[in-house]
């Protein structure tokens, strides 16, 4: 099966359980039937050599697929020039370690507004995305996808149509959908089948379908406020905010399309994830 499902970090769960050590997360991943993992870096790149091997080596042992969540303070926007080249650095830094883990993909955020008009900010973040991808193929991990993700607060650079924007400065750049800030930045305007549809339409025509089809997501429900959009993550049991994910799971297998779907529940990640994962199997006759 080419789509994958996984959870963003370590759940509540795995702790309850009595683990401790992200290399265990491969071999509990797969004892509960996921297929990906994502390593978080939100707050800077820590992960060692020989951490990240066993790592690794976990992952390769029980069929993981691994992606890399780069640091949330990065911002490819602002108008302040050393910010951004600060920001090329922990792009390198979240590339090394991808490396390190035999993945193929990290998640970028845009970062926020900082004053400027959305068009300023969108200029600013392609031009430090340029400036990446030049390092990159210095470097030699020009092999590595950036996916980058819509946001989910009004202020941050990031809705769809900027996300397909950034990612045609590069062909090897890949969106990171999160589909639950689309809906917290549309104020709850992520309910059907058709606006699904709509979302993945736009993707394959910005980017075309064999690049869109293998897209990077993260999936969980959102709490929201008008006008500012996410306000906090919450668990699958809540039937107040969306999205849901049973029309994208249906659409997913209809189109054959393929993405890493990563889950950003708030403690629940990998039961959320699983629960994704049968939900999709179900559309299988």
């Amino acid at each position: 099966m080419g789509i994958k499902f996984g959870p963003a970090g370590n759940s509540d769960s795995f702790y309850k359980e009595g683990f401790k050590a992200s290399e265990q997360m491969p071999g509990w991943l797969r004892g509960r039937n996921l297929d990906a993992y994502e390593y978080q870096c939100g707050n800077g790149v820590r992960c060692g050599a020989a951490t990240a091997e066993k790592i690794r080596l976990a992952a390769k042992e029980h069929d993981i697929a691994l992606s890399v969540h780069s640091p949330y303070y990065i911002n490819l926007a602002t108008a302040e020039s050393d910010k951004r080249e600060s920001s090329i650095g922990y792009i390198m830094q979240t590339l090394e370690l991808a490396k390190a883990f035999d993945s193929d993909r990290i998640v970028v955020h845009s970062g926020a507004l900082c004053k400027l008009s959305r068009e300023e900010a969108l200029e600013n973040a392609k031009v430090t995305l340029k400036a990446a991808m030049t390092e990159m193929k210095a470097t030699g991990l020009d092999n590595i996808h950036l996916c980058i993700e819509t946001m989910g607060k009004i202020n941050q650079l990031g809705d769809l149509d900027e996300v397909m924007e950034l990612c045609r400065v590069d062909d090897s750049f890949l969106p990171c959908i999160d589909f639950g800030h689309l809906n917290a930045r549309t104020f709850g305007g992520v309910k059907t089948k058709a606006d699904y549809a709509a979302i993945l339409d736009k993707m394959a025509d910005k980017l075309g379908e064999d690049r869109a089809k293998i897209f990077h997501s993260h999936f969980s429900k959102i709490e929201y406020t008008t006008p500012g959009g996410e306000k906090k993550h919450l668990k699958f049991d809540d039937e107040v905010y969306g999205p849901f994910f049973e029309p994208l799971g249906e659409l997913l297998y209809e189109r054959s399309w393929t993405p890493t779907i990563i889950c950003e529940s708030a403690g629940t990640q990998a039961e959320d994830a699983l629960f994704m994962k049968t939900a999709y199997l179900s559309n299988i006759k």
